[in-house]
């Protein structure tokens, strides 16, 4: 069975509204608000959601019904349980610290840099070289940490950086004489 044609369960507390083609999710962390994409159709019954493209001769129309699928179980998995992405500062002297909704890096530049958190989005640091971004949307998150990290991406011959904790950085060797 395909992706596109499962349907998403809808897990307990969790209340999905609709309102033409906006679609509303609200569950105990947040609400997430999507539009649909006019050719796709959204049906709820029996605690599942379906999905289906109103123009099956589409090929567009039928990619679109997989990313509305996966769109709205993200949303579901959002509002109840949370995204994160951990970050990791490689480097002598790189430190972060979290103040509010600012977050201090000092990068080994000459200026610390501060970068502004969007609305939604909490940054904890266990250590000094440890940053947590958590959020219930998925696409904020994982944006806020590719932003940190391109302050400072890891190089390939130290390692230096800012790198996500699983993330594998290719080392090379230095030049030879």
């Amino acid at each position: 069975m395909s992706k596109v044609s499962k349907p998403v369960v809808i897990p307990s507390g969790v209340e999905i509204s609709r309102k033409d083609q906006e679609v509303s999710v609200k569950g105990s962390k947040g609400q997430l608000t999507l539009n649909l994409h006019s050719s796709i159709d959204m049906k709820q019954e029996d605690g599942k959601i379906h999905f289906k493209s109103v123009n099956t001769n589409n090929k567009s129309a039928e990619a679109l019904t997989g990313t509305m699928r996966a769109l709205v179980n993200n949303m579901m998995t959002g509002v109840t349980q949370g995204f994160e992405k951990k970050l990791t500062l490689i480097g002598v002297g790189y430190r972060a610290k979290a103040q509010g909704n600012k977050l201090d890096l000092s990068l080994g530049f000459s200026h610390p840099v501060v970068h502004q958190l969007p609305e939604g989005i909490t940054v904890e640091t266990p250590s000094q070289t440890e940053i947590v971004v958590r959020g219930i949307d998925k696409q904020k998150v994982g944006q806020v940490a590719a932003d940190i990290r391109a302050y400072r991406p890891p190089e390939p011959y130290k390692g230096k950086g800012v790198r996500y904790t699983d993330e594998y950085v290719a080392r090379k060797d230095a030049k030879k004489k």
